[in-house]
């Protein structure tokens, strides 16, 4: 079973202020994202046109009762969570479960770009709010 970096999740105000930089940096730009039962705009940015590029995720509230929106108002802007991608989810969750980690999502769920996502509470990570993903 592999686990390699997915993305980086960045909260940002405004997705087209933010990515500048990231373009200046060299990253590519893709399509962006509405994902309303999170109540998210994400936009990504990869390192290269490759098959698993490392990519970073802006993403911007719809709204500020969003959970990104009540990130922004809590933290301010910045990173938000790391992703790992996996190969299988359920057997993962399953494990963490069974090492005692506290999970927000204990079955997959629907993500950005068809991929299913379940995330483990901060509590049980020393603070890092962690997405898993198993792309299609």
């Amino acid at each position: 079973m592999s686990i390699e970096i997915d993305h980086i999740g960045i909260a940002v105000n405004n997705l087209d202020t933010r990515t500048p930089f990231w373009l200046a940096l060299g990253l590519i730009q893709g399509e962006d994202e509405s994902i309303p039962s999170d109540g998210v705009t994400a936009r990504f940015l990869s390192t290269s046109a490759a098959n698993e590029p490392v990519r970073i995720e802006l993403l911007q509230a719809t709204s500020p009762d969003t959970p990104i929106g009540r990130f922004i108002e809590r933290r301010g802007e910045g990173v938000q969570q790391i992703a790992f991608r996996v190969d299988d989810i359920d057997s993962i969750i399953t494990k963490l479960v069974d090492f005692g980690v506290e999970m927000i999502d204990e079955k997959p769920r629907a993500g950005a770009n068809g991929a299913m996502i379940a995330f483990v509470h901060p509590k049980s990570t020393g603070g890092v709010l962690v997405e898993i993903v198993q792309r299609p």
